[in-house]
């Protein structure tokens, strides 16, 4: 056999080990490396760059993508061994930085678990949970400005088709796996748009009207520079802007881009909900311009009493039972002496609504405005 036959028969074996799902036209004239990593330009060796010494990685595990996307020791060594080039404005950054912060996706802690041709959503409940590169990308198609291109994993039907929107990736880990930790939840019931509230992540919002939403975002988009549905990345990811895009890792309980502070009677400030505050605007919050008892509930009273937070009465994501996105943290919040914790709203843009709870021992029974 030929050695440049040979070379595309074991490359073409290594996307099916490593679960690189490679489309049909990638077997044909135009070969199985394409996007990023086929350019001379960059990785002068092309497949020989990451399948060094003809050596097919079977596992997925990350150290491969990481000896050019991790520190810049190992970077060097790369660009001495003449495997890549990076000038200018092609230096790569380092990702490993990013998953060694306090909050993470599992690529480096876990190890060894990452299967060729994984079910995902995963359908064993006691599967390790992992993240690994592979997971996410597809690093024989993947191409500047396109990191999820040639990823499969969206459900149609019974088949797995290729994923189109980021958070259909998502969805992958964090929606129908019968593994999800006790503490979380199925993204993909929360954002659906036949919710009573959501975030506009699958599509634009019910509300017809959001006062506090800052430029450029709205409802409704009108004018091309509006922007009506955000993603995933938006509010997950890195907690410096200057670092790779993504949600490797932040500093950030969530692996939120922002502070969002979740628990009960602290000091409300800019900095506490900057999560929140990047798209809702703080004085319209504060001023009542959207519920008359905001600032009651977020800075509390004069007397000594802190407010509560954001995450007391709404779900970022959305709620399957009520409108603008409430939610009650039921560590916080409890029911009346009637036992009964709901809340009601007056149509979908109406200031007005009942609350039936009881919250810091104020009983509501209800309490209306």
């Amino acid at each position: 056999m030929k050695r440049s036959r040979l070379i595309g028969y074991s490359l073409l074996l290594a996307g099916l080990f490593l679960n690189y799902p490679l489309p049909v036209s990638a077997v044909g004239n135009r070969g199985v490396l394409q996007g990023l990593h086929a350019l001379k330009s960059q990785m002068p060796k092309g497949c020989g760059s990451c399948h060094q010494g003809m050596t097919m990685l079977v596992n997925g595990e990350e150290s491969s993508c990481l000896t050019c996307h991790g520190n810049s020791a190992d970077r060097e060594r790369m660009v001495r061994e003449g495997y890549l080039k990076q000038t200018g404005r092609n230096t790569l950054a380092d990702i490993e930085a990013e998953l060694r912060k306090t909050y993470v996706h599992p690529t480096l802690a876990v190890s060894g678990v990452h299967q060729s041709r994984e079910t995902l959503p995963e359908e064993v409940s006691n599967a390790m949970r992992h993240a690994e590169c592979v997971d996410c990308h597809n690093p024989h198609l993947v191409d500047k400005g396109m990191p999820l291109r040639g990823v499969m994993g969206k459900r149609i039907g019974n088949f797995s088709g290729a994923i189109t929107k980021e958070y259909e990736l998502c969805y992958k880990c964090h929606a129908e796996s019968a593994n999800l930790p006790g503490n979380s939840t199925n993204k993909h019931a929360e954002f659906k748009t036949t919710n009573p509230s959501f975030h506009p992540v699958e599509g634009e919002g019910k509300s017809s009207f959001v006062i506090s939403l800052k430029e450029p975002y709205v409802v409704a988009k009108g004018d091309p520079g509006k922007i009506s549905e955000i993603s995933c990345s938006d509010c997950h990811g890195s907690d410096d802007p200057a670092s790779p895009k993504g949600p490797h890792g932040s500093n950030n309980e969530g692996l939120l881009v922002l502070n969002y502070q979740k628990d009960d009677s602290l000091p409300e400030s800019s900095l506490a909900y900057a999560l929140c505050y990047k798209c809702h605007e703080r004085s319209s919050i504060l001023g009542d311009e959207s519920f008359p008892y905001h600032s009651l509930h977020i800075v509390g009273r004069r007397t000594g009493q802190e407010g509560t937070s954001c995450y007391t009465c709404h779900d970022a994501h959305g709620s399957l039972q009520y409108q603008h996105l409430i939610r009650f943290n039921e560590e916080v919040v409890q029911k009346n002496k009637d036992d009964k914790l709901k809340y009601d709203a007056r149509g979908f843009s109406a200031r007005h609504g009942s609350c039936y709870l009881n919250c810091h021992g104020v009983e509501h029974n209800p309490k209306e405005y």
